[in-house]
């Protein structure tokens, strides 16, 4: 395919996204508006907040996806990752002969270019420690560009374009189109970066943990002798990984002594968590965050460690972590309604959503938490995880779980159930049940929650609405 660049463009240049409603293209769509260009974009199924955000803009989604979205013919075309080959509106940018690239190849050639580009990758936590790093270099006055996969409510967008010589970029292990098969971050110019953790995932597009691991191995290979990078040390899938990067400025963090970075624990409570780094059995710098959970302190951790490294002030890095407001959707509370308390996470990985609940559950102590969740993502709707989610949910106190989120692509033995979580569930005693859409759920829950309940509700979609219609019932 013949290579094609933003930078060939002139100013007000008409750009077409396809699939703007995800997480990273709706913040380039930004991105790009606000280096002038007219920004057009297409989607099948927009929902909040991407796609509040992208209004907010004055950009108009045009749904769903067709060849007429193409006319009037927009000078430049970026593909998201949704989009297959047989896309109706894909074809007929091929037979316009429309010049396009992929979401990371504009990212890294147009947008990145000369930065210091700060990568945080890993399976888990890529969002909350990419929000967090762009904070702590905005509160020391490196003015970065950053590229989130939510937002982060201390900026109240995603995105932003860098005022002097730094970004950072959420590093994304999917890939990157149709015609550019490879992980998103190959193209992200890494030369600072994170390892957060290494799990398997993405079972559309990988076939074991290995081959994702392979993926890492390569963002591994690309980090230059000058460059740093940081890895989560306590767990043996990023420990295998790491061994592929051969710079000198290589750091392990984590709770094991045997780290470059040690975290202790000093506090957790219901409304923060303190903890202090040591390097080399010495205090660097005590730091408090308003989040609660491992995760999150580890998140802040790794954050904290590599704009260090960065010569970033070490007052800065407390004092911005202290004013971290969290990230949208990320056990974001969406208010009290009846006495009841109604919070949203992107949870979907088991592994998150047992951490979420735990975190969750041990946050609002003794109080009673519906733990829901929508199997939605490519991974969750596979049986890959079917016994991975019965541990996942051991932990609730009650769970209702909804049907998967669009199998009909997949074979009958390949798709997820919620039937047989369910029925695994209480055999072992649990409180659980499935209750088919979204409706059904919000009709159950505004019955069964009582004044000082809550309610945490995980997807990484749009969950058909869910949040509003129970708030609406609550407040009825």
């Amino acid at each position: 395919m013949k290579k094609y660049s933003l930078s060939d463009l002139s100013a007000r240049a008409h750009v077409h996204l396809m699939g703007i409603c995800g997480t990273a293209m709706a913040s380039l769509a930004g991105l790009l508006k606000d280096k002038g260009f007219k920004v057009t974009g297409s989607d099948s199924h927009p929902y909040p907040p991407m796609s509040t955000q992208i209004e907010s803009l004055g950009i108009q989604i045009q749904k769903p996806y067709g060849a007429s979205n193409l006319n009037p013919k927009p000078d430049f075309v970026i593909v998201g990752n949704v989009i297959s080959a047989s896309n109706e509106e894909a074809q007929e940018m091929n037979r316009l002969q429309i010049p396009h690239c992929s979401l990371p190849q504009v990212m890294g050639e147009f947008i990145i270019a000369d930065c210091n580009s700060f990568v945080v990758s890993g399976t888990h936590g890529k969002t909350t420690t990419t929000s967090m790093t762009s904070w702590i270099l905005d509160q020391a006055g490196y003015q970065p560009g950053f590229l989130i996969g939510g937002i982060p409510k201390n900026f109240e967008k995603s995105f932003r374009n860098p005022a002097k010589d730094t970004f950072v970029i959420e590093g994304d292990e999917y890939d990157t189109a149709y015609f550019d098969k490879v992980p998103k971050f190959i193209h992200y110019k890494p030369q600072q970066v994170i390892l957060t953790s290494v799990e398997f995932d993405h079972a559309d597009i990988y076939k074991d943990l290995d081959h994702v691991k392979s993926a890492f191995r390569k963002l591994m290979e690309l980090i230059p002798s000058s460059g740093n990078f940081v890895f989560w040390g306590d767990d043996a899938n990023v420990n295998d990984v790491a061994k592929t990067c051969q710079i000198k400025n290589k750091f392990s963090f984590g709770f094991n002594t045997d780290n470059h970075f040690v975290i202790q624990v000093i506090q957790e409570d219901d409304k923060a968590s303190k903890f202090k780094i040591l390097e080399n059995n010495k205090e660097l710098i005590e730091i408090e965050i308003q989040q609660i959970g491992k995760y999150n302190i580890l998140n802040a951790a790794a954050a904290a460690i590599i704009t260090y490294l960065n010569k970033v002030p070490l007052h800065n890095i407390s004092e911005a972590l202290k004013t971290f407001q969290g990230v949208k959707r990320r056990q974001e509370i969406l208010g009290e309604f009846r006495g009841v308390t109604l919070i949203e996470d992107f949870a979907h990985h088991p592994t998150a959503v047992k951490q979420t609940i735990e975190a969750v559950q041990k946050k609002y102590a003794p109080r009673k938490v519906f733990s829901i969740f929508e199997p939605r993502s490519a991974t969750s709707r596979r049986k890959i995880f079917q016994n991975d989610y019965l541990n996942a949910f051991k932990a609730a106190q009650e769970s209702i779980i909804a049907e998967a989120f669009d199998q009909s692509k997949l074979n009958d033995q390949d798709r997820f159930s919620t039937q047989e979580l369910v029925a695994e569930l209480q055999k072992t005693g649990h409180k659980s049940q499935c209750l088919a859409t979204a409706e059904q759920i919000v009709s159950y829950v505004s019955q069964a929650a009582k004044p000082t309940d809550i309610v945490l509700i995980m997807s990484n979609g749009g969950f058909d609405g869910i949040y509003d219609k129970l708030i609406a019932q609550l407040k009825g």
